[in-house]
């Protein structure tokens, strides 16, 4: 068989060169789809809610979400061409599961909000947003940013003329609260005996006009 001469070596090496070239592009893309394909899959899906916790299991924060009926929706960012929410246009209101509690019966907190503006808005509705604070009288007795843990935000659009209640409740344990005893399971207990106990909510930078009473049994 002849000598192949050195301009034939030359040119089959460049094109096992190329080929490798190729194959390895070709490896490469398929990695990068692999790996984009489940983020456009989920691109602008917005966060869905949790379900409402089984009583008594306390705890001193939950992110809220919005009821399926003219709940607003979340998003990442204000909607475009949506102002955000001014508070004339916002009524903030505490609500509890009950008026009266047992020895025992732990409140549940949650928040209705309305818009009474003629428009649409935005507003952020997360837990870094909230504030839930038992008062009796000028005692201050629990507040739920004190052992409050991952924060976090959520803009949502506010239809006008609509109202929507947190599906996930606030549980208040009647204990009081302080930043230095979230770990504590011997903090002072509120007094029951039909003594009464005020709720106030404070949501995007928006309070409750008025408080909501419970009365502990």
């Amino acid at each position: 068989m002849p000598r192949q001469s050195a301009a034939v070596y030359r040119r089959r090496r460049l094109l096992v060169i190329v080929l490798s070239l190729v194959l390895v592009a070709a490896i490469g893309g398929g990695v990068w789809l692999a790996i984009a394909q489940p983020w456009s899959a989920v691109s602008g899906t917005p966060a869905t809610s949790s379900p409402k916790p089984t009583k008594p299991a306390p705890s001193d924060s939950e992110s809220p979400s919005e009821e399926p009926s003219d709940a607003p929706s979340p998003d990442a960012s204000e909607t475009p061409g949506i102002v955000a929410c001014a508070a004339a246009d916002i009524v903030v209101e505490a609500q509890t599961d009950a008026d009266t509690y047992a020895a025992g019966e732990l409140p549940e907190l949650s928040i209705k909000l309305t818009n009474r503006g003629e428009h649409d808005c935005t507003m952020n509705v997360g837990s870094a947003t909230q504030k839930f604070t038992v008062t009796s009288g000028s005692d201050e007795w629990w507040r739920s940013t004190d052992c409050q843990t991952a924060p976090s935000d959520m803009i949502v659009t506010m239809k006008a003329g609509k109202s929507v209640s947190s599906a996930t409740p606030v549980i208040w344990d009647r204990t009081r609260s302080s930043v230095d005893t979230c770990e504590d399971k011997n903090r002072p207990r509120a007094p029951g005996g039909g003594a009464s106990y005020h709720v106030n909510v404070e949501i995007g930078g928006f309070e409750s006009e008025t408080s909501k009473q419970v009365i502990l049994r």
